[in-house]
């Protein structure tokens, strides 16, 4: 039996209201609140997107770090709690909810940043390896790209990957639970950036016609 299969109803209780609190903290977008402080407004600056490139390309690349960094800590530290309080169960429900926060933010009218950062956060207190995997591919393609987009779904085709391996147990770590977690946490990112796959796929189309 899987530890799914194994949890009580008050776990279960324990679960929803966690996740409910975590969903809370994900909606919380420092990138708008530190825009708003310096007299700014991404909504209508840069690509409109309130995550930590925007900020950077708004604010200045200062400032698109500690986002970025917040981003991380606000998926991170929930889901480390959670892990530690709870079990590992809740902390994954902790973590999707913390991540679907911030993508579809109800102080934000239901938008909000694309999800990359604040599920590496939380990937990294559930499968640190897996994270930082996500990183090192993100950032080599960043340096070789010079397109973030591109290095974040990238960044995200290793995880569903992986996610996959550990899924079906044809690695030796993980759980089956981590691994469908893991997936869907990918599978939400890629959503989220299918405005430039789409983009990138159209682009790709025109360059092959006119070669």
């Amino acid at each position: 039996m899987t530890a799914v299969a194994d949890v009580s109803t008050g776990e279960l209780v324990e679960a929803v209201v966690a996740s409910l609190a975590a969903f809370v903290v994900g909606a919380v977008n420092p990138a708008t609140i530190l825009a708003k402080l310096l007299g700014k407004d991404l909504r209508h600056s840069g690509s409109g997107n309130p995550g930590a490139t925007n900020a950077g390309r708004v604010l200045g690349a200062r400032w698109g770090v500690v986002v970025g960094v917040l981003d991380v800590l606000k998926g991170l530290v929930p889901v480390l709690v959670a892990q530690q309080l709870l079990g590992t169960v809740t902390a994954l429900f902790v973590g999707l909810a913390v991540v679907l926060g911030h993508i579809w933010s109800p102080f934000l009218r239901g938008q909000g940043g694309k999800g990359v950062a604040t599920s590496l956060g939380a990937i990294l207190a559930v499968q640190p390896w897996f994270g930082l995997g996500m990183v090192v591919v993100f950032g080599l393609l960043v340096w070789r790209m010079r397109w973030v987009a591109g290095a974040s779904v990238s960044a995200c085709l290793l995880l569903l990957l992986l996610g996959l391996l550990t899924w079906f147990r044809w690695v030796p770590f993980g759980t089956r639970e981590t691994g469908a977690w893991c997936v869907l946490l990918a599978l939400v990112v890629i959503y989220r950036h299918r405005r430039n796959i789409e983009l990138w796929i159209s682009a790709r189309r025109d360059a092959s016609s006119t070669g």
